[in-house]
Parts: structure tokens; sequence; C-alpha cells
């Protein structure tokens, strides 16, 4: 499990969400993933796209929160894992990122 703190990934999550994440799982386009940056922060953001050094990470509220435009890619092991549903307190999964035009 893991919780949100932060407004960084709303609205598709919100502080004090508790999420299911397999730790197993490897991350694929798209996915929520809890991920830990190089100075030990451990974080809930969407795993973008797969680049040479690693995952571009952003919050779903982009410019809100500290993401890969201010940490750079985030090691393929620094992705500790994939959220695959919210438990509380709205039970579901986890939706695509709102974004217009799409």
């Amino acid at each position: 499990m893991a919780v949100v703190r932060g407004d960084s990934m709303r609205p598709t999550l919100a502080p004090g969400d508790r999420l299911l994440v397999r730790y197993d799982a490897r991350p694929a386009p798209g996915d929520v993933v809890v991920a830990r940056f190089v100075d030990g922060t451990v974080v809930v953001k969407r795993a973008v796209e797969r680049r040479d050094a690693g995952w571009w990470l952003l919050g779903d509220a982009a410019p809100v929160g500290v993401d890969s435009r201010h940490r750079g890619p985030v090691p393929d092991a620094a992705v500790l894992g994939v959220v695959r549903a919210r438990l509380w307190p709205r039970p579901g999964r986890v939706p695509a990122p709102c974004r217009p035009g799409t």
C-alpha cells in the first residue's frame, strides 16, 4: 500500500487516498507508479515515457509539485512499484490523466 500526500496528482488522486501497489510490476507508459528520487523522497507520479536514463515521471496536476521536470529521469531500479487501484476512500481503478483535447 501507499498513501498519497500533496496535490501533484489531482484530480486523479487526492491527499489521503490509499493505493494498492504491485511492487514487482514493470511500469508501462501511462501507469501511476511509486518511485524514489535520488534525494530519497518517495513519490506517486505518472510514468510518461521511458528514456535512456530511466522513466520520465510527471504529476497529473503539473506544474504543481516536483517531478522529472525538476529532478530528471528516474532510474528503473528507483521505480518501486505500479499502482493497481485506489482502495480508499473511493475504491476503483486509477484513471488515465485528464488532458484537454484528448
